[in-house]
């Protein structure tokens, strides 16, 4: 047997690296996390690995992302022709950029369905407020990252998504016009907005969301895992397991299986790129933004263009604003989650904001033709 393959050599080794990291650093704090750190067990216990796989889809975009930056080009003379050449010259250029397209789908299907399973489990109670806080705004944020890298291949189809979607904040009463320019750069989408865009996608956004997202980490080791309220109500020991290496190893293979799923996606089903944008054409038929906007699209068009001498879209949008801070602050809201009970009327509002946004979605993509 080599020396490399002895295993009493492989433990002396170990014990080295250990002694020597030790005799510089404090590492009793990181062993005793390590051995008391456990993950309850219960029915409910598959809708935590959700959290993990949505950061897994969030490492996946940065690196593919570093990875597509070596050759884009965001102006609007470049920026269609750089992906293009990404996607026929560099070698493998167009399976990393079908793999950033479509981990980030993912990565807002994973959010979505984290961000519900913590709500219906009211993981978000007492002393979890502030981790429910840091998820719900990193969930905005990652809506942001889809609407802002949407215009980057500066193709047909975003470059008027992206003109409807900031047309809509202009109906905000009193700040829509800056919104609009803010957004734009100007007063219509132009290669300023492009440039606009890739600052918040690439530098804004990015920082701003490793803020958040080391909070949102810190706050979940430092409390564990919520218990559901049924466990709770039941009494008795509840039954865990250690996060080292048990849970973190089923986190592993969920990581595996999802990164497996994607490959064979972004493989068999590339990302296209389009035609490029011309702001002069005229905007295609049926268009529409991304399918997680896609609720929100379609109730404005439902909403009448006045409502008592009101504009219809101010009110869609106002009322949507409001949803979203009251959706942030459902910790401080909901007054039986905060004495350990579990509150009916905000899990049935949850389950109908879930029929809803289902609903809006499948009727804008089935019937687009009756509007």
């Amino acid at each position: 047997m080599s020396e490399s393959q002895n295993p009493q050599v492989k433990n002396y080794k170990r014990g080295r690296v250990q002694s020597w990291l030790e005799e510089r650093y404090d590492l009793s704090a990181v062993e005793e996390f390590v051995k008391k750190k456990e993950v309850p067990i219960s029915r409910h216990s598959i809708w935590y690995y959700f959290g993990g796989i949505t950061l897994f889809f969030f490492i996946i975009q940065v690196v593919t992302g570093i990875l597509l930056l070596l050759y884009y080009r965001p102006t609007a003379e470049a920026a269609f022709e750089s992906v293009q050449f990404i996607m026929t010259e560099v070698r493998f250029g167009w399976l990393i950029r079908s793999i950033h397209s479509w981990s980030a789908n993912l990565m807002i299907a994973a959010a979505f369905v984290h961000l519900f399973s913590v709500f219906f489990l009211k993981a978000y109670r007492k002393p979890r407020e502030l981790t429910w806080v840091s998820g719900a705004l990193l969930f905005f944020l990652s809506l942001g990252f889809g609407f802002s890298g949407y215009l980057l291949p500066w193709n047909e189809l975003a470059f008027f998504a992206t003109k409807v979607g900031t047309e809509i904040v202009a109906v905000v009463p009193l700040v829509g016009d800056f919104l609009l320019k803010f957004l734009r750069g100007g007063e219509d989408v132009t290669g300023a907005t492009l440039t606009r865009f890739f600052g918040f996608h690439v530098a804004v956004l990015p920082m701003i969301s490793t803020v958040l997202l080391v909070l949102h980490l810190w706050f979940v080791q430092k409390q564990g895992m919520s218990v559901p309220p049924s466990l709770e109500r039941k009494g008795g020991p509840i039954k865990v397991m250690p996060f080292f290496p048990n849970f973190l190893m089923r986190d592993l293979l969920g990581w595996t299986l999802a990164l497996a799923a994607l490959a064979a996606i972004a493989a068999l089903f590339p990302w296209e790129l389009g035609v490029k944008a011309d702001p002069f054409a005229p905007a295609p038929a049926g268009i529409k933004p991304e399918w997680y906007f896609v609720f929100m699209f379609q109730t404005l068009k439902f909403i009448p263009a006045k409502v008592l001498a009101l504009d219809g879209e101010m009110l869609g949008v106002l009322a949507f604003g409001v949803i979203g801070v009251l959706f942030v602050l459902v910790p401080f809201l909901d007054k039986q989650a905060r004495m350990g009970k579990t509150s009916r009327a905000f899990s049935a509002l949850g389950v109908l904001a879930v029929i809803y946004i289902l609903a809006m979605t499948i009727i804008s993509y089935a019937v687009p033709q009756t509007f």
